[in-house]
């Protein structure tokens, strides 16, 4: 029998080698994070500007970290001394004060960090792509979408360039849908424990992504129960855990406030910039207390509960005076949530050009969803609800690109399959389960 000469030996070994690493979650995302890290360091992402008093860095929460480093508490979301917020969530904020601490308030060094920091947090969501694209798919759909968010410049822009917890919230929600994917396999209470646990991380982190935990939850134990396993213990013990994790800040809230808020408050004031006089389905910027010196003198008037409940008021009466233009409004808001808002850009062609490669991956993620379903893939209908929920409040408000981002990880999973998926007959899909 014929032998292999050693130069066609050592290249199968060294192409298996190149396979191995092109396959592998762990090297995918450390390619993703030196692309990220390349791009903060030559584009210079961390010098933001400062004319505007250094709110482009991390906006209000940069404002809180500020505050809280500089001794003043969790306080002052726009700047001027405005007294105890819950404005933002604390999680992030907590970690950009410690940074701030460490390397510096506002400075070039702490930019830097918080943005290595969010570059990581991106990288590392390859990992749960990958395997949720092998779960529910195949591996070559699993690699393919690791590789698409590694390299896809419009998901490193999130992380290079906002210091805010975006990317962080886009990890932690591909991590606990991978884990409502194994729910139904794993046994004992540790998976129950990292389900109350990451949903209480979550919680603190990004209160939009709880609309996402009661079908994940129901999914676990739907799921389990078709396999005869118990599941009343486990979902005990989940929320248990995650009570114990958000009830500090909601007893700080309350002893802050003397009443009891649900993590962060700035709900009402928030619908007013999307629903009032002039409201055009976009965002009404102008009207924030930082953009408009009059919004300004009433928060530091009134107090920011005070404010915000006028601002509520002011949006209600605006929706009760005419549902159908709120409608109206809301299905505009639909379509900036999947298309993005209209971009006053020069030249204008970028603007279209941007705005329809949105548009067009939300179409192949919604196509991709469509032939899921119709394959009956396991961990369709969790895709489905994820993005029949997640993006709903937005509807209601307003839309801009970030709030999509959070749940991108898992429409370019749905992107991937699309085209990797092309050609297979429905028979040959696997069995379902809803």
């Amino acid at each position: 029998m014929a032998t292999r000469s050693a130069p066609e030996s050592v290249n199968s070994r060294s192409l298996s080698s190149w396979e191995r690493v092109l396959r592998s979650p762990l090297q995918i995302a450390a390619i993703a994070l030196v692309l990220r890290i390349a791009w903060i360091v030559i584009g210079h992402t961390y010098k933001f500007k400062t004319a505007d008093d250094n709110f482009s860095f991390g906006w209000e929460m940069g404002r809180i970290a500020a505050s809280v480093a500089t001794g003043q508490g969790f306080s002052n979301p726009f700047g001027p001394p405005t007294g105890p917020t819950a404005w933002e969530p604390p999680l992030y904020v907590y970690l950009t004060a410690g940074v701030f601490k460490a390397f510096g308030i506002y400075s070039k060094a702490s930019a830097f960090v918080l943005l290595a920091l969010n570059s990581i947090f991106s990288a590392l969501t390859c990992i749960p792509i990958f395997h949720i694209g092998r779960r529910v798919f195949s591996e070559k759909v699993a690699t393919w979408s690791a590789w698409a968010w590694a390299l896809l410049p419009n998901v490193m822009f999130w992380c290079t360039r906002a210091v805010w917890e975006t990317s962080l919230s886009a990890l932690l929600l591909a991590i606990v849908f991978w884990l409502a994917l194994t729910m139904e396999d794993r046994s004992g209470w540790l998976p129950w424990f990292e389900f109350g646990l990451l949903w209480g991380i979550i919680a603190l982190n990004s209160t939009s992504l709880l609309s996402f935990l009661p079908p994940a939850g129901l999914w676990a134990w739907y799921r389990r129960n078709k396999l005869g396993k118990s599941s009343f213990g486990g979902v005990v013990l989940a929320s248990v855990i995650f009570f114990a994790c958000i009830t500090p800040w909601l007893m700080r809230n309350y002893r802050t406030f003397g009443q009891f808020i649900f993590i962060r408050d700035n709900f009402g004031a928030e619908l007013r910039l999307g629903n009032g006089s002039g409201a055009d389905g976009t965002l009404m910027l102008y009207l924030d207390p930082p953009h408009d010196p009059y919004a300004m003198r009433q928060f530091q008037t009134m107090g920011e509960l005070g404010y915000i409940a006028m601002r509520k008021q002011q949006a209600l009466a605006y929706i009760k005076a005419d549902y159908l233009r709120f409608a109206n409004l809301s299905l505009r808001r639909f379509v900036y949530f999947w298309a993005a808002p209209p971009k006053d850009v020069e030249p204008a062609w970028l603007g279209v050009l941007k705005n329809s490669l949105f548009l067009a991956s939300s179409v192949l993620m919604f196509w991709g969803l469509g032939q899921a379903l119709h394959r009956r893939r396991s961990g369709a209908w969790l895709f489905f609800w994820l993005v029949l929920l997640y993006p709903a409040i937005y509807y209601l408000v307003y839309a801009i690109p970030r709030y999509r981002h959070p749940i991108e990880p898992e429409m370019t999973v749905l992107c991937v399959s699309l085209f990797t998926e092309a050609g297979k007959k429905t028979t040959g899909s696997l069995p379902d389960q809803s």
